[in-house]
C-alpha cells in the first residue's frame, strides 16, 4: 500500500467510494452526493492536502483536509474527511492516510485539526481516538438524515 497525493484522474473511482457512504449510511450527514467534475476540483484547490491510499493499482480511500470555518481568525484550523473503501478498514490505510494528513497540516503550519463525527459512526470516533484525537464536544440533534435527527461528535488534535 502506499499513500500518494491525489490526481485528477482519482475523481471518478474516489466517487465511486463516496457516494455509497454518502447515500446508504448516517456516517456523513450530507444527502448530497459527489461529482466527478467536483471532486476534481477539490483535488486541485487543496493540492498535497488531499491523499490516496492505493494498493495494487486499486484506491483504498482518501482524506482531506480544508477550511474548518470562514474568516481570518479561523486560518490555522482545518477540519478533515477521511473516508475508505470497506475492504480497506483494518489493514492500516487509514492510520497511514491520516498519519500522511497530519504531516502536510505540520508542513502548512496547521495548529488544529478537527474531526466532525455521526455520533452514529462509533466506528470514527474510536478511530480517532486510537490516533490521539480527543472529543472537544458532543452537538445534539445538528444534522437530519433519513428522517431523524442525529448528534454531532466534535474530535480535536494538535498535529
Amino acid at each position: 500500500m502506499i499513500v500518494r497525493p491525489a490526481r485528477a484522474e482519482d475523481a471518478a473511482p474516489l466517487v465511486a467510494l463516496w457516494n455509497p457512504w454518502i447515500r446508504d449510511t448516517a456516517i456523513t450527514f450530507t444527502t448530497d452526493e459527489k461529482t466527478e467534475a467536483g471532486l476534481a476540483a477539490d483535488i486541485a484547490a487543496r493540492g498535497p492536502a488531499f491523499v490516496v491510499a492505493e494498493d495494487g493499482g486499486a484506491l483504498l480511500g482518501f482524506a482531506t483536509f480544508f477550511p474548518f470555518r470562514a474568516g481570518p481568525g479561523y486560518a490555522w484550523t482545518k477540519e478533515h474527511t477521511v473516508i475508505l473503501a470497506p475492504e480497506a478498514r483494518g489493514r492500516g490505510a487509514g492510520r497511514a492516510l491520516m498519519a500522511a494528513l497530519e504531516d502536510e497540516a505540520q508542513r502548512q503550519g496547521v495548529h488544529a485539526l478537527m474531526a466532525g463525527i455521526s455520533a452514529e459512526n462509533p466506528a470514527g470516533v474510536a478511530f480517532h481516538a486510537a490516533i490521539g484525537f480527543h472529543e472537544v464536544a458532543r452537538l445534539p440533534q445538528v444534522g437530519r438524515k433519513f428522517d431523524r435527527w442525529m448528534d454531532l461528535v466534535l474530535m480535536q488534535k494538535f498535529p
